[in-house]
Order: C-alpha cells, then structure tokens, then sequence
C-alpha cells in the first residue's frame, strides 16, 4: 500500500487532518516517510516541518495530541487524509481548525 504514494522530490507528501466526528479540516501539514512511519505505529499524528527541518508529534508539547483513526489517500496516491480525535485545538493559534479566517467570495470585481 505505502509503495502506491507519491512523495515528492523532497521526501514530503501533503496531510490533510480532519476531524473525525464533526469532518470539520482542522489543518494541512506535511509528512515524510519516516513520519508516516511513526503515525501508523503509535496511532497519534507526527508530521515533518519545512521550517525546522525536523519531525514533530502533534501534541507533544502542547498536549494536543491528535490520534489517528484512519488514514487515507487520494486517487493519485500524493495526499493523505487524517481522521483524528483531536485533544485540543489543532491551529497554534489556539483555533480548534486552521481554516478559522474567511475570504470573501463574490465581493472582487470581475476582470475582463
């Protein structure tokens, strides 16, 4: 099954993390093998960050450990979607999602 995704040039494949009770999209990250690895073993989310070069267990500083009920991938196998139970906000925000800023649809004009 693993040897279906497709991670990309730097090892990364995209995580969509959603709630699994409410469907509601709580974040996007990225994770790499190893990640993917340490996900499915322990059953809570870890993810590999851009920023710090480095692997992360979601929670494990703030306690907002996301466990992992499922684990999915898309048609093209170069993206995951997570079904969590999430202990706590997910965005480090303090926002339950990430996704908690709207953009208005509709209100630009039309070019052309």
């Amino acid at each position: 099954m693993t040897a279906e995704l497709k991670f990309d040039d730097r090892g990364l494949i995209v995580a969509v993390v959603q709630d699994a009770t409410t469907r509601a999209v709580l974040m996007v990250a990225y994770m790499n093998g190893e990640a993917l690895r340490l996900t499915r073993a322990t059953g809570e989310a870890h993810f590999w960050s851009r920023s710090r070069q480095a692997l992360w267990h979601k929670g494990g500083t703030s306690g907002n450990v996301q466990r992992v009920r499922e684990i999915r991938y898309d048609c093209d196998g170069d993206a995951l979607l997570l079904l969590v139970d999430s202990a706590g906000p997910a965005c480090h925000t303090g926002e339950m999602s990430c996704f908690y800023r709207p953009l208005p649809v509709g209100d630009e004009p039309q070019e052309g």
